[in-house]
């Protein structure tokens, strides 16, 4: 079983944000970066699934030369190879056109099974994976709990709202995206560290994919980014305390929105 994992670095969850000069964005000069948490239990299911059935894991990052440190502790994991698409006009696509990239990448590979994580901690768009899906034309599922694998069919169970959960059945090749908490990720060993470095990591641009920018018009863009004005302001209520509390509670549910 050929199985491919889309991951991504994010700015660490724990650093000090702040707005770029033109608003649009973060300051990422000084900033760590780490993998996104959702892939990473994308990894692990990956090699999970790979430990039971056989096969390769296969790596697909999308990102500058700093991802390779993402891509060195996935393959310290137990990945196989990985391919790292690494160019500059790559630099600040909308969800459309990452996916249409990691689609280009992925249809060479013919993978058995596409594993993403739900969604990014950055942008939160939780897109780019069903979209990759619908540019290979392969069935995919969202909120994976849980997945049985049997030969070319798949049984996965899916999270609901309000704590409910649903089955589905598939057939491979399909793409699967990963809720948050379906496993337990492993820690990288000494000895997978060592391996890592004779791992092969394929870069790839836009013209290795047969791409062009032009290729890549984003479908939406991000104008501005802020953090919200802090404002107070006090009311009185008067009348009687039934009038009061009828508005009191009237404002709590409709304007605060608390209750």
């Amino acid at each position: 079983m050929k199985i491919a994992v889309c991951l991504k670095q994010v700015p660490a969850r724990d650093s000090v944000f702040r707005l770029n000069s033109a608003g649009t964005w973060i300051q990422e000069t000084d900033l760590s970066f780490e993998i996104n948490e959702p892939d990473i239990y994308a990894l692990e299911e990956g090699l999970r699934l790979k430990e039971k059935h056989g096969g390769e894991v296969l790596l697909c990052c999308l990102g500058p030369a700093r991802a390779q440190q993402a891509i060195k502790e996935a393959l310290a994991k137990g990945a196989d190879r990985a391919l790292h698409l690494d160019d500059p006009a790559i630099e600040g696509l909308d969800p459309f056109a990452l996916a249409r990239v990691l689609a280009r990448a992925l249809q060479k590979e013919s993978p058995d099974l596409v594993l993403t994580g739900l969604q990014s901690d950055d942008f939160g768009f939780a897109q780019t994976g069903v979209l990759v899906a619908e540019l290979l034309g392969l069935p995919h599922s969202t909120i994976i709990m849980e997945i049985q694998a049997e030969g070319n069919a798949l049984r996965v169970k899916r999270e609901l709202e309000g704590g409910w959960f649903q089955w589905i059945d598939l057939r491979m090749p399909a793409l699967l995206a990963i809720q948050s908490g379906i496993n337990k990720p492993r820690y990288a060993t000494l000895k997978g560290i060592m391996a890592a470095k004779n791992k092969p990591i394929q870069k790839l641009t836009l013209a290795d994919l047969g791409l062009t920018r032009e290729d890549l018009a984003p479908h939406q863009r991000i104008t501005k980014v802020y953090v919200p004005a802090k404002s107070a302001q006090t009311e009185y209520l008067q009348g009687s305390p039934k009038e009061i509390a009828a508005r009191l509670a009237d404002k709590l549910k409709n304007e605060a929105r608390v209750i």
